[in-house]
């Protein structure tokens, strides 16, 4: 006689870059395995290749491109996934900020994390008076770098890099240049045609793109100060 077969419970949540909801489920075993062997091979490819694989398998909705989310929404869906896996509370040490030295154990309930899109927020530039250009967001590539990086901070060149796969496309009255008609090396040329007001805006709109953001109450036990401490990122939330 064969083994029962265990019931799966089912979720959803909206995704916070298109405001559709989508149906989702918890990790099983075997896929929190292949996260921890993956995560401790420190192999980038390796933890893409995992994360990448995992996720498709969790999500339950029809024609959801992990590739295609932004970065903001893996973590928020990632967050609610390993929520639904392990436990809807988390427990982190800060530091706390009046006196820099006392840890302080925190608890958060996941549900109060959300995505905060701050205000004048915009994926398109004026370059000039001919000149546009639409951004779009970082994705699955980008998640794995901000959140599993073993070889430290970014270089110049690769940040050049990482904004040039984020142009969507440039454009004019006449003419569309769409990115993917261009190679990296044109885009990156591009940009380093830009005057610095102009690459500030580009900057700007890194700076108040949608982040995975909560605010936290912090009571150090030896001062009896309470600070406010903002957490951004999915690493946050595991410290």
């Amino acid at each position: 006689m064969p083994l029962p077969k265990i019931a799966t419970p089912y979720y959803e949540l909206t995704l916070p870059s298109t405001k559709k909801s989508i149906k989702y489920r918890p990790f099983l075993v075997k896929e929190e395995k292949l996260l921890v062997l993956a995560l401790e091979s420190e192999d980038t490819k390796q933890i893409t290749t995992a994360i990448k694989q995992v996720l498709k398998a969790c999500i339950q909705t029809r024609g959801v491109k992990v590739e295609s989310l932004p970065t903001f929404d893996i973590e928020f869906l990632f967050l609610n996934i390993r929520a639904k896996s392990v436990g809807e509370v988390v427990e982190i040490t800060l530091t706390a900020p009046d006196d820099g030295v006392t840890p302080v154990e925190v608890e958060i309930d996941i549900e109060d994390i959300k995505v905060q899109e701050p205000e004048g927020h915009t994926k398109r530039i004026q370059l000039d008076d001919t000149l546009m250009m639409d951004m779009k967001y970082p994705s699955l590539e980008q998640f794995i770098k901000n959140n599993f990086d073993f070889d430290g901070n970014a270089s110049l060149d690769q940040s050049f890099e990482l904004i040039a796969t984020c142009i969507d496309k440039i454009y004019s009255e006449d003419e569309v240049w769409a990115s993917e008609d261009c190679t990296k090396k044109e885009m990156v040329e591009f940009l380093e045609q830009m005057s610095s007001t102009q690459f500030k805006q580009i900057e700007k709109f890194f700076e108040t793109m949608p982040k995975l953001q909560h605010t936290v109450e912090v009571y150090n036990p030896k001062t009896k100060v309470k600070s406010s401490v903002v957490l951004e990122g999915l690493n946050s939330f595991f410290g």
